[in-house]
This record gives C-alpha cells, structure tokens and sequence, in this order.
C-alpha cells in the first residue's frame, strides 16, 4: 500500500464529512476515527471511502466510523492541529496508570527515561573510563583529548532536560520541538550562569536561579502543563494565527513559570534539608549519616542535592574538608552492589545487558544515573536494598568521622579523598558493608521479572519504539490464541470492519465462561499501540509481521471499565505474556460481545495469512498460520 499523506488527508475528510462545524467529537481507537456528526446526511460517505488511506466507514451507535487502521493516530493528530476538535479524546495511546502515587511516579519516569537508557549506560562507561585513566595517569586531564572525550560522555547528562523534553512530550501529547526550546533554554549558557547571580527579577518579579542541567523533575513538570496549555491555546485562538501563536505563548509563558516556580521550591527544599542535615551532623552524626546515605539518591531524583553543593563545596575552604560528603559514598557504593545483583539473578538477558554496565559505571565513576532509572528503581526492591545498605553504611561513616579532603564523585576512582581525615577503616568498613548489604539483600529479596523495569530493559534493547525486521530476526511463522474459548472465522463476526476481512485476515475467539479473564500476546514483539481504555493492543514483530488484539466488539464505548492493561506503548512482550486482565461480567452487562477478535494488519505485505482453528481452544493454542 502506498504512504497515505495524512495532512493532505485530514481536510479533504473533513469536507467530505460536512466541515468542522457538523462535527460534535471527535476520538479514534485502535483502527477507527470516530466522529459524532450534527447531521449524518452532510456527509459524502461515497466520497469518503475512496479517499486515500480510508478503509471503510461505518455508521453505527450514533456514530461515523472512518475505519483507517493501525495510523489512525495520526490522522487524528493532524486533525487536531487543522482544528479544534479532540480535545476530549479518551483513546490515547497510554494505558490508564494504576497502583499508588509512588507505584505511578515509579511507571512514569521509567517510561520517560527508557528511551535515552542505553545512551546514559554507555556514556556512563565513558566517564568511568576517564575516571579511571586519569587516575593511574595514563592520560592528563588537561588536554583536548580528554576534552573531547568527557564532551562526548558529558553531554546526554549534562542536556538530560532536553532529551528528556522528547519523551515527556510524547507522553502528555506535548509538541516536541516547543519542550525541546523550553529545556534548552532551562541549560543556555546564560541562565545556568545566572544562578550565581546576586539578584535575578522578570518583570520586576525577583526570581530564585538554580542550575537545571542533568535535572529529571523540572522538565517532566513544564512538559505536563504544557500540553494542557497547547490544547487550550489551539481550542481558543483562530486557525489562521494558530501554527505560530500557540509556540510563541507556551515559550513565553513556560519558561518564566518553570524558573519562578521549581526554582524556589527547589531552593527551599534543599536548603531546609541541607541545614537540618548539618545540625545532625553537629548534635548526632549517626543520624546525619543515615540520611545521607539512605535518601541521597532520592535528593538526585528530585533535584535537592544541588542545595547541598554550595555547603560542601565551601566546607573544602574551611574547615578543608567536608564530612557531609563522605556517607554519600555508601548511598552510590550500595546502589551498584544492588544493580550487580540484578544482573546476577536476573533471567532477562536485556536487563542483564542494562544492569552490568550500569553497575559498573556506578562503582567506578559515581554514575548511578543508568541503573537508577533503569534497574533499581523500576524494580523497586533492589532500590530499597541500596538505600537500607547506604544507611547502615553512612551511619558507621558519620560515626567514625570520615570525610572527603577534595571534591570527587563518590565512587572507588574517588576513595583516595577519603584518606585524610576521620577514623579511615571505619569509613572503608561503612562503605563495605554498604556494598554487601546493597547487593545480598537485593539478592535475597529479589524482584517481579515481569516488573516494569524487565520491561524498560527491554524497551531500552529496541529503543522503546518498534523497529524493523532484520536479517536475524526468527521468522514468525504461527499466532496464538490471546484467549480460550470458541475460535472461528472472521466472517462470523457481527463487525462489518472485521468480517469483511477490510483490515485483514486473522480469527474470532469467543470466550468462555464469566469473571476475570488473561489476554495473552499471541507472538513476540514491540507494542505499537495500546489503547487506555485497554481493549486494543497493536504488536510488531520483529520479522515485520503487524497484529491487532482487538477484545471485543465495539467495547472502546466502556472507556476502560472492566479492562486493566498490564502493558505499555513500546514495551517488548514475549509470546504467551499478559496482555491485560478483562472482566467479561462488565463487557457483557454493558451489552457488548466479549469477542476477541485477532488480526493480521498488513496482511496484503505477506505471503499468506491463514486460519486454522474453528474448535475450541485454549489460551496460546496456534490459531493463524503465518506464509512470508
């Protein structure tokens, strides 16, 4: 099938279906736009079905279904950038979140940090490498190489706003190059410089600087209100201004927001926390020590830590040492003893893949950044086992004195600063015990592998988006049953989209029996799509063949009840694995037909799609053969 030009498309479907101003609302699911028209009989339904890229259209439940197929999301998107419709859409591409606020914040940064995963693990290498050759003095720390070289390691970390301001904006529906300008200018050299300024004011407003590089919360926040601001700008301001009025508004009104708001909270959250540390550390270093060595990650997470900088920092003039610093090394140590344990008992050859250079960098260089977001905190557990192990650690530390004579990252290239000052083998023990608490209760305890961050590893393996068929891909030559029950032909399903065969061929299983159902991946791959309301889920596999699982007739109109999603738009799924969990006593009470529908999406690229099943099956059983 040719490339369909979907922004030549939208106008051309919304003249045919009577103009902006016949159309109630607007949403699309998996495979259809779906339109509530004013008046049905405006609309050229002959015309609109020979449109490019136009399947079929249905009219059915008050609605006009343009049945597009897997792209209907961006067809959707460009109607919604030539008017004002869809801004209630309920057919996102991400699933509805569940679990509590930590469980949620947890989901969120790992989807939002996966994509970049592999860049931080290996540009983490890189500044281990550097770590360690200018240590032994294999190479001079002054010269261009190693400028060259820590610019190279340096940047996806020190930019993380920016690359971050991609993913978020894909995640709250956010133009991307608007986040983009937003976290570029959080990083512009003049700004960064401005927060060793005396008094900084916008408009007369004093506002509080802090430095944003390598900062995770500040642009996941202005990305967030982003979106909402454009959808609101795009709905109020006339068309023939919008394109370039709502980029000027959000750069105008983001970025003073972002400085005059996450810059004084941030302020005042480190500096509360950094001078009540410093009075433990006067009155009970023990407790001092515990803290440091058990939150300091979570400081990193949400951009405290810098309040403490400028207190350690100083601490290297007078007194010349800084013995806040020191727990800090069992708070990084126990964290990459708990990644090294990840990859030790993982079965996930991805995660494993993730985990091992993450571990590394972190004993080395102090660049926990990697196995952070892509290992221990997903995983949660391990996480905890890190900062359980920091605690302890920072604890005998504190206690013992120990601190740093020099600014370092807290890793083993950075022990030497240790040397100085303290009671030296009770700050070498506190950081052993760190490292074996860290990795034997992160070993013992264990974790999900079917958890979110098996996921993100996996995510992270493909780029957390679908790819291309490669030469070593496995052929996939069958498809399993994504439910049991009765599996039949297409052609008996009461869809006209489905049983016409318009989006391929595949099979019909209708389900047995009542209560909570499993609906199970029927081939490997990466998730295309995953509708929130959970009843539709797009796969690619890696030989290139596309499939949609498709529970129910009709049942988007549930808007979620009854379905819960256990996957994520980019996510790598194995064959067999759990798709959602679906309770058929809701579907069928809201009088809709629990039947799953399974098909091959672009079936006309393929040799040959055949059925072979028309029995009762379980779950997994071969129910469509696959002819490259």
């Amino acid at each position: 099938m040719a490339k369909v030009d979907y922004a030549a498309l939208a106008p051309q479907l919304l003249d045919k279906v009577g103009g902006e101003d016949n159309v109630r609302s607007m949403t699309h699911c998996a495979t259809r736009l779906r339109l509530v028209l004013a008046d049905e009989s405006r609309a050229a339904t002959a015309q609109v079905k020979q449109l490019p890229g136009v399947v079929t259209v249905v009219q059915a439940g008050g609605q006009y279904q343009v049945v597009i197929g897997n792209d209907v999301p961006l067809l959707y998107e460009e109607l919604g950038r030539l008017t004002k419709l869809g801004s209630g859409d309920s057919s996102a591409d991400q699933p509805a979140e569940e679990g509590n606020l930590f469980d949620r914040f947890i989901k969120l940064i790992s989807a939002l940090i996966n994509p970049v995963l592999w860049t931080l693990a290996g540009a983490g290498l890189i500044k281990a490498a550097l770590a360690l050759l200018t240590t032994v003095g294999w190479m001079s720390d002054t010269g261009t190489t190693y400028t060259i070289l820590t610019a190279a390691g340096d940047s996806v970390f020190y930019f993380l706003p920016v690359v971050l301001a991609i993913s978020s904006a894909r995640r709250f529906k956010a133009n991307e190059i608007t986040a983009v300008a937003i976290a570029g200018a959080l990083v512009y050299p003049d700004i960064v410089a401005l927060a060793d300024a005396d008094s900084v004011t916008f408009i007369g407003i004093p506002v509080v600087m802090v430095s944003y590089s390598s900062s995770l919360l500040p642009i996941i926040f202005s990305t967030w209100i982003q979106g909402y601001l454009e959808r609101w700008l795009k709905r109020v301001l006339p068309s023939t201004i919008r394109n370039f009025t709502v980029p000027l508004l959000v750069l105008v009104i983001m970025v003073p927001l972002v400085l005059m708001t996450i810059g004084p909270v941030t302020t005042a959250l480190s500096t509360g926390i950094s001078s009540g540390i410093q009075f433990l550390f006067r009155v009970a270093p023990w407790a001092a020590g515990a803290v440091m060595g058990a939150f300091w990650q979570v400081f990193v997470m949400f951009g405290i830590h810098w309040g403490f900088m400028p207190i350690m920092l100083a601490d290297y003039d007078s007194p010349g040492y800084s013995v806040m610093t020191a727990p800090v090394f069992a708070a990084v140590l126990a964290q990459a003893a708990a990644m090294l344990a990840v990859m030790i008992r993982t079965r996930s050859a991805q995660m494993r893949q993730v985990a091992g250079p993450a571990a590394l960098s972190a004993f080395l260089a102090g660049i926990t950044e990697p196995g952070i977001y892509g290992v221990n905190l997903p995983l949660k557990r391990p996480f905890i086992a890190g900062c359980i192990g920091g605690a302890v650690g920072g604890v005998i530390i504190a206690v013992g004195g120990g601190a740093t004579s020099s600014f370092v990252f807290p890793s083993l290239i950075g022990m030497p600063a240790l040397l100085q000052h303290g009671n030296v083998a009770m700050t070498f023990i506190g950081i052993g015990v760190a490292v074996i608490i860290g990795f034997v209760l992160a070993l013992v305890l264990g974790f999900n592998e079917t958890d979110a961050a098996a996921d993100t590893a996996a995510d992270a393996q493909t780029g957390g988006a679908g790819h291309e068929a490669t030469g070593s891909a496995e052929p996939t030559t069958t498809m399993g049953a994504p439910v049991a029950g009765r599996a039949m032909p297409l052609e008996k399903v009461a869809d006209p989209v489905f049983s016409s065969g318009a989006l391929g061929s595949g099979v019909a299983v209708r389900p047995a029996g009542s209560g909570r159902i499993v609906v199970s991946a029927p081939a490997a791959g990466t998730l295309l799509t995953v509708m929130d309301s959970g009843h539709a889920y797009g796969i690619k596999t890696d030989d290139g063949v596309e499939l949609l699982v498709h529970v129910g007739l009709d049942t988007v109109q549930l808007e979620g009840r009854g379905f819960s999603p256990k996957v994520t738009v980019g996510q790598r799924v194995a064959r067999g694995q759990e798709l959602a969990e679906v309770d058929l006593d809701v579907v069928r009470e809201g009088g809709y037909d629990p039947t799953t529908i399974l098909v091959v999406t672009n079936t006309a690229s393929l040799a040959g799609v055949v059925p072979v099943a028309d029995a009762d099956v379980k779950a997994g059983d071969v129910v469509v053969e696959i002819d490259h």
